[in-house]
């Protein structure tokens, strides 16, 4: 299969009845974004979806975001992306830059009162994957090179820091087909003195399978999910995984936006 090489900006048509906040849905086209808000006055991860019209922000339990058979590619010969696994290896890769009938999954701190209230950052930790393979989560500097924000081969928990006020886009990839759980919470120091924690699973699914299986698999307790000050219970979830993923080509590079912050086991 040839590998990714990345294209213009798609624009994706939007629905004309998005499903309510309250129904499960699985995202496999479209621009969607990961973030903290305030809910009801509560520090709350949740996804906008911006394949919907008007946008709907949603609850994380409420989402699965699909890699179809369009994200399929195979490792390229580039070097730079030797460290991910063997030339030719079968892989599904959302993408940095948007790809047509392909998910294009962001993170953003751009609520309103997020922006107001939050000093200087949010960090985003990953506590555990579960899944069938190897995730991993990494940008193109300007100069094409990858650099890492997650990877689930390394020791847990993983650090990145957000900007407050910033909207980024990074490469989301899988080395083998199925449903992966992201245990991940989002902390900010407020500028009242306070601090706020959220913690919940993302769910991502890759490739072929009903992606709606994956409301069936929780790693954390959803039935009181954590959202106050001061921090989130759930456990670890500890991933092995075969180190073979990804690659999108060199021909646009991005920004990088993120101070990436990792902490080590």
């Amino acid at each position: 299969m040839t590998p990714l090489f990345l294209l213009p900006l798609a624009i994706t048509s939007m629905a004309a009845a998005p499903a309510p906040p309250d129904a499960q849905v699985v995202i496999a086209d479209g621009h969607v974004d990961l973030g903290p808000r305030f809910v009801d006055g509560k520090w709350t991860i949740q996804l906008r979806d911006d394949t919907a019209d008007p946008v709907v922000w949603r609850p994380l339990e409420n989402v699965v975001v699909q890699a179809t058979g369009k994200a399929e590619l195979s490792v390229p010969a580039d070097p730079a992306y030797a460290f991910l696994g063997k030339t030719g290896q079968k892989i599904w890769v959302i993408p940095q830059v948007q790809q047509p009938g392909v998910v294009w999954p962001g993170w953003n701190t751009q609520d309103p009162e997020v922006a107001k209230r939050v000093d200087r950052e949010v960090t985003w930790k990953l506590n555990g994957v579960d899944g069938p393979g190897t995730f991993t989560l990494f940008l193109n500097s300007d100069f094409g090179k990858p650099a890492p924000v997650f990877d689930s081969r390394k020791p847990y928990p993983q650090e990145t820091g957000i900007d407050v006020n910033t909207h980024v886009h990074g490469n989301w990839t899988f080395s083998a087909a199925g449903t992966y759980l992201l245990d991940i919470t989002m902390t900010a120091n407020l500028t009242d003195g306070t601090t706020v924690t959220d913690r919940r699973p993302l769910r991502l699914h890759a490739g072929p399978g009903d992606a709606r299986d994956a409301f069936k698999t929780t790693t954390i307790d959803e039935q009181a999910p954590s959202s106050s000050a001061g921090g989130g219970r759930g456990r670890d979830v500890a991933v092995a995984g075969f180190a073979v993923l990804l690659a999108v080509g060199v021909g646009f590079a991005v920004r990088l936006l993120v101070r990436r912050k990792r902490a080590t086991a």
